[in-house]
């Protein structure tokens, strides 16, 4: 038997606990903790566990405290129900999992039973914080490519409008007051809510999220309330999870659909590309933008330099003049969406076109690395097929003169079927392509580069390949001469590399520089 507890939308001072507020944790009664979420259990025992009291929930068996609610959530890798038994050692006093009731459960133990642990866990961390989501006004931006600087660009605006905004994503969580490191481009949903709660703590208004379609497929998002969706584009990647580009672009489609609550206010489509078509009526309400005809926000011919971005977009409320310090063809995209976000938030188009020039450059996004050399030096986080040949076209168009070499790696335990594309996608457009390794994690990293191997040699391209990352940089400088283009692709911001049997400590940047410093550049 499957119950449905009524959704529980009340911000009452009942159902905070006060963990942020005061010293002393307050108990709050599993009742109130189960309003909202979906019950597969006789509805008179679901009714008689209510006067429990819990005061903390845990996904993970090692953070549970006495007084713990677990919630046996399935991982890529583990059951969570194998870990109750730990849980239950550690002072757990009540499990949900989707597995029934075990039979002689201590008395005054709590089991219940969910159709979906995951979207227990959802409601039940909104529930054990208050329902901040609904507090704060929430942005979600998702597609394969551009998430990352779009998010950027739509919280430069919210900042330029004085509000205060909190941006999750690839890069870090940045909570209003502090910046925590993120493991994941969009936290387990009772991280998320733990998030949330301290930026409507400290006095937050608006939150911007870029949305894996990993977390969407999990449900780390469920019940959360979107003011605005933004659909960047959708390429091939983490087929390696999905299985299929169908099943991809399903997980994405979720945050268009609701991610269990009402369907988003706005969505912002990318209505260039075809999936973003296709999201078009999801949403209560859509903007498109685009280059091509016929999107509500566009422009002509906009200006492209090493200098930035100059072009006159079109809106439904007016033309913004924008200038921008981001370059290429693919950032324009990029502020057309953000553009959108401020569009369909109500901001005035000084506060927007404000908001666009303030941010300057995003981390490992077409990041330069200037020590005086004469000749130019990009890291950029591409680690598709289609990432690296926007890339690369950005490098053309702006340098057309010069060679252009590319160092690049695949990661290890990722979707295979991307590596010869990526390398023929690097063959195609570079003069030198410089094979090396990302992050190999458990593969042998010459196993992953024979991968990459097979689509390069269908190109015309001088490849060099040397698996070890530092001096595959060094390789690549050394090959460049006054007027080429080095980009050193795929890591981007990152700071680690992770091997088989350890992480090394890293960051693409620092390495170009010491080498470049070597060399005579720079102080």
């Amino acid at each position: 038997m499957t119950v449905k507890v009524e959704p529980f939308v009340d911000h009452s001072e009942e159902l905070t606990i006060g963990k942020k507020t005061s010293a002393a944790r307050v108990p709050l009664r599993l009742a109130k903790l189960l309003r909202g979420v979906d019950l597969k259990m006789d509805a008179k025992k679901a009714a008689a566990l209510g006067d429990l009291e819990i005061l903390e929930i845990a996904y993970d068996s090692r953070r549970v405290k006495p007084g713990t609610l677990f919630v046996a959530i399935r991982g890529e890798k583990n059951d969570g129900n194998q870990f109750v038994p730990d849980a239950i050692s550690r002072g757990a006093i009540a499990i949900a999992s989707e597995q029934p009731s075990p039979r002689n459960l201590p008395k005054g133990f709590a089991w219940i039973q969910v159709p979906e642990a995951r979207k227990a866990l959802a409601i039940l961390g909104a529930n054990y914080f208050g329902r901040p989501a609904e507090v704060l006004k929430l942005i979600g931006v998702t597609g394969t490519n551009g998430k990352t600087t779009t998010a950027h660009l739509v919280d430069s605006i919210l900042r330029a409008a004085g509000c205060k905004a909190a941006l999750l994503g690839t890069i870090g969580h940045r909570l209003i007051s502090e910046t925590r490191p993120a493991s994941n481009t969009t936290p387990e949903s009772l991280d998320l809510q733990e998030f949330l709660d301290d930026v409507v703590l400290a006095g937050g208004t608006h939150a911007v999220l870029e949305a894996s379609s990993h977390a969407l497929a999990m449900d780390r998002l469920w019940g959360c309330p979107f003011a605005v969706t933004i659909f960047t584009n959708l390429t091939r990647d983490h087929l390696d999870y999905h299985k299929t580009l169908e099943e991809y672009f399903a997980a994405k489609r979720r945050l268009f659909q609701g991610t269990g609550s009402a369907a988003p206010t706005t969505s912002v489509i990318n209505r260039d590309d075809e999936y973003g078509r296709q999201l078009a009526g999801l949403a209560a309400r859509t903007l498109t933008y685009g280059l091509e005809p016929g999107a509500d926000i566009t422009t002509r011919k906009p200006s492209l330099s090493f200098t930035g971005i100059e072009c006159a977009v079109e809106t439904p409320i007016g033309k913004i003049e924008i200038r921008s310090k981001l370059v290429g063809r693919t950032n324009v995209y990029n502020i057309l969406a953000a553009i959108g976000a401020g569009v369909a938030l109500g901001l005035p188009r000084e506060v927007i076109a404000a908001g666009i020039a303030q941010l300057t450059a995003v981390p490992g996004r077409f990041e330069r690395i200037d020590m005086g050399q004469p000749f130019l030096v990009v890291v950029d986080y591409a680690h598709t097929d289609d990432a690296l040949r926007n890339l690369l076209a950005t490098a053309k168009e702006l340098n057309p003169a010069g060679r252009i070499i590319t160092l690049f790696g695949c990661g290890g335990d990722r979707d295979r079927t991307k590596r010869p594309l990526m390398g023929e996608a690097a063959g195609r457009a570079s003069d030198v392509v410089v094979l090396t390794s990302d992050n190999p994690r458990s593969e042998d990293p010459l196993l992953i580069i024979n991968d990459v191997i097979v689509g390069l040699q269908r190109t015309p391209a001088k490849c060099l390949i040397e698996p070890d990352r530092e001096r595959a940089i060094a390789i690549a400088l050394d090959q460049a001469r006054p007027g080429d283009i080095v980009l050193l692709a795929g890591k981007g911001h990152e700071t680690q590399q992770v091997m088989r049997d350890r992480t090394i400590a890293l960051d693409d940047r620092e390495v170009a520089r010491r080498i470049l410093r070597k060399g005579g550049y720079g102080d």
